[in-house]
């Protein structure tokens, strides 16, 4: 059997066709405008045993900040794993400027209740060396549940709360503090400005210092730490290199994590 169409069927036909292939070519050509458009935002990845996390520039600049605090007063990894579960529960580890009633910065510390001026806790510095000082002071804390040790310092309505970041909080805590290398990647934007900004290595290495204590590589571990604080800052202080033990990190979006190669040494961590 035969079908037969008349000529106002194929004419609609063809009308459609040629719609069809119009619409699907202007798509293509204005996506493909749009595509350079799309600009990733900074951001950064942290790899370690147990697993992989996202963070934006501050947060990870946060946490880089509590393991190098850690480092000054030379307290164990398990206290940076509390630092870290009480910071994501009351902040997500930003510095906020406001919370429930007068509770501010990253752990939400109240002035009235004594932590300090609100001033000197929106300084993360400040604000995570009253954290372990309080911390410290907790009978038997490197033994007890992450929860309970946080909501000892806290005294939080929903201390429980803290417990469910027990495992995003090791992952931090296995980075920053250096304990393994080559764990924190970081990727911001380059600057439109001509001729491009330069790098602030002396900047940086002052807010380590106020953090750390001192920018002396004096065991691996620490010159990881460091380095991994550097990446975190690379935004901030405009960096474009760092180099440590033989690796580098370059802001590269082509570039995945850490690369081999480079002339740095196990003695410093070089910034550029």
């Amino acid at each position: 059997m035969r079908l037969r169409f008349s000529r106002g069927v194929i004419t609609i036909a063809i009308i459609v066709i040629v719609l069809a292939v119009g619409i699907s070519v202007g798509l293509y050509h204005l996506l493909k405008k749009a595509t350079p458009m799309a600009v990733p935002e900074a951001h950064c990845t942290v790899r370690a045993s147990g697993g992989e996390l996202y963070l934006y520039p501050e947060q990870a600049q946060i946490a880089a900040t509590i393991a190098a605090v850690a480092a000054r007063r030379g307290l164990p990894e398990r206290a940076v794993v509390i630092a870290y579960a009480t910071g994501l529960q009351e902040s997500k580890l930003y510095n906020l400027d406001y919370g429930d009633r007068d509770s501010v910065g990253v752990f939400q510390q109240r002035e009235s209740q004594g932590w300090g001026t609100k001033k000197q806790l929106m300084d993360p510095v400040y604000a995570t060396n009253k954290f372990f000082a309080a911390l410290v002071k907790v009978k038997h804390y490197r033994k007890l549940p992450v929860a309970d040790a946080a909501q000892e310092v806290q005294r939080s309505a929903g201390g429980y709360a803290y417990a469910e970041h027990e495992g995003d909080a090791k992952i931090l805590a296995a980075a920053f503090t250096g304990r393994v290398p080559q764990a924190v990647h970081c990727w911001y934007p380059p600057a439109k400005k001509t001729p491009a900004p330069q790098p602030r290595t002396d900047d940086a290495r002052k807010q380590l210092a106020r953090a750390l204590g001192s920018t002396a590589v004096t065991t691996k571990k620490r010159g990881w730490l460091i380095a991994a604080w550097s990446v975190a800052h690379a935004e901030k202080y405009e960096l474009r290199h760092v180099e440590y033990a033989g690796a580098s990190w370059s802001n590269d979006m082509k570039l995945e994590g850490w690369q081999s190669g480079g002339k740095s040494t196990t003695a410093r961590v070089e910034l550029s």
